[in-house]
């Protein structure tokens, strides 16, 4: 979750958009899938929490709509877009750093574009969510992937991926 909030403070600035609101949707986007991993419980269960609390309502529609079985939950906004390209390829690069020597330092969008194409590699990772949440933010992928990893290696201490 905290490469996931990272992704998102990063172009949270660069969209000239609130940083912190957009962090902290990354970083809670997912807070309740341990104790509610299956569908639709996750992320419905973490939304009445979120909403119970006092969390804005833009924070959690976001957070729904990451969820693409929720099909009365369509990406609207730009935060909401940026969530769904953030989530799934955050996690595929995290997986990424882990088995290079280097972990983050100097990581390029083509090492991580070689991984997607193995199959057993990080299996659980979505690649057509990561392919359709560039399309749907309106960037290359291959651009998005770069913008992501330079996010991520600025903050790899902070990940343990050094």
């Amino acid at each position: 979750m905290l490469a996931v909030e990272v992704s998102m403070r990063s172009y949270a600035t660069k969209f000239g958009e609130d940083v912190e609101k957009w962090g902290v949707v990354g970083l809670l986007h997912d807070f309740d899938y341990e104790r509610w991993p299956d569908p639709p419980d996750h992320p419905l269960q973490g939304s009445k929490i979120l909403k119970e609390r006092g969390y804005p309502d833009d924070v959690i529609y976001a957070i729904k709509s990451h969820a693409d079985y929720l099909e009365d939950c369509p990406r609207l906004s730009l935060m909401d877009k940026t969530l769904y390209a953030c989530d799934e390829l955050a996690g595929f690069i995290t997986a990424v750093a882990k088995v290079r020597p280097e972990k983050m330092k100097g990581m390029k969008a083509k090492s991580v574009r070689k991984k997607m194409k193995q199959k057993s590699f990080a299996a659980a990772v979505n690649r057509t969510d990561i392919v359709n949440g560039a399309e749907d933010l309106g960037v290359d992928l291959n651009e998005h992937i770069q913008y992501v990893i330079e996010a991520m290696e600025a903050e790899a201490e902070l990940l343990h991926l050094v």
